[in-house]
């Protein structure tokens, strides 16, 4: 499933360096936090690859 808007896949990037522990996961915050405990790796990385590119910085929610 790919990340719907750049900040979505920014914090999924924060995520999985987390979970992989290339990032404390204490230096983790709001989303990426819940993201990195709730998510896959496999999850992170299907949203954390998504292309930037014409992705909205913020989608509201509905």
């Amino acid at each position: 499933m790919p990340a719907k808007s750049a900040a979505q896949q920014k914090a999924a990037g924060a995520a999985l360096s987390a979970k992989r522990g290339d990032t404390p996961k204490s230096d983790l915050k709001g989303a990426s936090k819940q993201m990195a405990q709730s998510m896959t790796e496999a999850q992170l990385e299907d949203f954390a690859h998504t292309k930037r590119k014409g992705k909205p910085e913020h989608v509201a929610k509905s």
